[in-house]
């Protein structure tokens, strides 16, 4: 028998349906994942199933004695206590219990007459008993253990003053701790860094023995945990054997076959309409049974395709120098955050910016843009760097206004390359309909929120993408076309993330925070990341981005008299542009190698990314050396 399950659940809000009957089970033991667009009913179907939420039709079952629990979103946790003690209030029976022998043992203390005692003492004993019983004196230390693994570093501070990720994180603690039977988690990983998130993977798949019913955008945290995938699409649920590479297989020979039995029927129709207008409009029985046949395929016409985001950016004119920053210190208090920093980010880069939550990432992000000003050190933007900034916490819409009017802000329409589209055709590639064009961007979901701020980044023309965790709120297939937009981008991007499948798709490089504001930068994705890391002393000094090398001092000419280029000099000029264009080719040949996800797929492609990195930076020595010398030999040629 299932541990639970769903029979042609009905779900609907307004004119819109969410479920149409759909059929869902989950048996003891499973970890299942959920998939779906955002709006797709991951969320609707979780709520349902745990019973915070009734259907408008179907049934959902629950074995007698099963206890679920539904971590959501943003959870209410009760004002006044501290982190440890709503994990331990989530312990039900147990806390119970462990509070009654608390309360006996401090009146103990107080004494009291003969009877009294006896009373007390044998409260304390039962209320002992009890604890061992529901798991022992051990729970109060997971708890701490696991408030601690998932980045809670003060167990004992009140929760009235948590932000919205910290509530998040202690809601998590509390239902890993009380273990129930069935477990719903609607986005366990947002807020988690990338140490935590391993750590729940770990934990779900080796400690965790009830049913999980997992809903994430982190494809890793899919594929590691899940044992079978469910989707939503069009209010059907589709249900897959294994984890999130699997899912994408099956899925594609879904589709495949969907779109091969719609070319039949289309098929079908071609050739009976043809043959209906050639007959008589007197018919027999059989004729008629045919045209009956006709019109069930016409009626049975599959349900309209959702369409793809279509995320696009202009690319702004490329100077020399996009990004540079120099020896840069920051601190927040007494506590540094960046130590030192050096970075030259070129043409093609795309870094990703890792670290524990709280280690100051963000911080160097807004540094970068000029909100903040480094304590110490400099942040050189090139002339032309234009930049396109994407915060954590959206803070660039305004809730009270429309999606229509956050994206448009006053323009009638959108430049993008050559083209030109008017808001409303803009903000359908970002799957908004007319009708979403007037709701309240206030009232939107997190990722119908995250998906206006990309559109009013994106407007613009634009070389440098800074991203600060873009995964949050957003679906898989949102991501993916985030993914794409990167990987053919013609600028640069800086991008925070602890979406692991994401920096594998994007990165060319991770910047990594290692404490005291020791920043350590690493060539490839997060894959490369991971073994370079593994084989580096613990010793070795922070990496920075190498430097190109100062060119030579060439102008220490005699300044009283300028002198006139010599015959060999004038050789040398002709050819020196040449010779520049053939090292920018092999620079740019170097970064497309680089770039390309393929070099980080093989069992050395850490150690082959370092050998073209080198190469690459001799290369861009060249380069400089030899435009010092070419602006050299041009002024003496002028003066001549």
């Amino acid at each position: 028998m299932p541990l639970v399950s769903a029979k042609n659940l009905q779900r609907s809000f307004g004119v819109r349906t969410i479920l149409n009957g759909i059929d869902v089970s989950l048996e003891a033991g499973e970890r299942v994942g959920l998939v779906g667009r955002n709006g797709s009913g991951k969320s609707t179907l979780a709520k349902l199933l745990c019973g915070h939420d009734q259907p408008d039709g179907g049934e959902v079952v629950l074995q007698r004695g099963i206890r679920a629990m539904y971590l959501e979103q943003q959870p209410i946790l009760e004002p006044g206590f501290t982190a440890r003690e709503t994990v331990l209030r989530g312990l039900g029976e147990w806390s119970q219990a462990h509070t009654q022998y608390l309360e006996s043992s401090a009146a103990l203390e107080r004494g009291g007459d003969a009877a009294v005692l006896d009373r007390l003492i044998q409260q304390q004993a039962e209320a002992a008993a009890e604890v061992e019983r529901l798991g022992g004196w051990e729970r109060a230390h997971e708890a701490e253990a696991i408030l601690d693994k998932l980045g809670v570093e003060d167990p004992d501070a009140v929760v009235t003053h948590f932000s919205g990720g910290e509530r998040r994180r202690v809601a998590l603690a509390r239902l890993l701790v009380a273990r129930p039977d069935l477990a719903i988690l609607d986005e366990p990983t947002n807020h988690l860094d990338v140490a935590a998130i391993e750590w729940l993977e770990q934990f779900l798949c080796e400690q965790y023995t009830g049913t999980v019913l997992l809903i994430t955008h982190d494809r890793y945290v899919l594929n590691r945990v899940a044992t079978r995938t469910l989707e939503i699409d069009q209010g059907t649920i589709y249900s897959y054997d294994g984890g999130y590479e699997t899912y994408l297989e099956a899925r594609a020979e879904r589709l495949a076959h969907a779109q091969r039995t719609e070319q039949n029927r289309q098929n079908f129709l071609r050739r009976e309409l043809d043959w209906l207008r050639r007959q008589p409009k007197a018919r027999t029985g059989k004729q008629k049974a045919r045209i009956q046949r006709i019109h069930s395929q016409v009626a049975n016409a599959p349900s309209r395709r959702d369409h793809d985001i279509n995320l696009e950016v202009s690319g702004a004119r490329l100077g020399n120098s996009i990004l540079e920053l120099r020896d840069v210190d920051k601190s927040l208090g007494d506590r540094q955050l960046i130590a030192g920093l050096t970075l030259l980010l070129r043409k093609g880069e795309r870094i990703g910016i890792l670290g524990p939550n709280g280690c100051g990432k963000t911080t160097l992000l807004r540094t970068i843009t000029g909100d903040l000003a480094p304590d110490a050190g400099t942040v050189q933007r090139g002339k032309n760097t234009k930049i396109a900034y994407l915060d954590q916490k959206r803070s660039d819409l305004d809730d009270s206004k429309t999606v229509y009017d956050n994206v448009a802000d006053g323009r009638s329409h959108i430049e993008l390359g050559k083209r030109t589209l008017d808001i409303g055709r803009y903000l359908e590639r970002f799957l908004f309909t007319p009708h979403a064009y007037a709701q309240k961007v206030g009232s939107l979901s997190g990722g119908e929120r995250a998906r206006v701020a990309l559109a009013r980044i994106l407007r613009d023309a634009t070389n440098l993408v800074i991203l600060d965790e873009p995964t949050n709120d957003l679906d898989t297939t949102t991501l993916a076309a985030v993914e794409d937009l990167l990987q053919s981008f013609t600028g640069s991007a800086l991008v925070v993330t602890h979406d692991r499948w994401f920096l594998d798709r994007v990165a060319t490089s991770i910047l990594a925070f290692e404490g005291a504001g020791k920043i350590v930068h690493y060539q490839g994705n997060y894959s490369t990341y991971l073994r370079l890391k593994a084989k580096q002393p613990k010793s070795s000094p922070a990496k920075t981005t190498p430097q190109p090398r100062k060119p030579a001092d060439l102008t220490d000419e005699p300044t009283a008299k300028p002198r006139k280029l010599t015959y060999a000099e004038k050789i040398e000029l002709d050819g020196l542009m040449d010779r520049i264009c053939e090292v920018e080719e092999q620079v740019a040949q170097l970064e497309q190698q680089l770039a390309s996800p393929d070099l980080y797929a093989t069992k050395d492609g850490a150690e082959q990314a370092q050998k073209l990195a080198e190469q690459r930076d001799r290369a861009r020595d060249q380069a400089g050396q030899l435009t010092a010398r070419w602006e050299l030999l041009e002024s003496l040629n002028d003066d001549s």
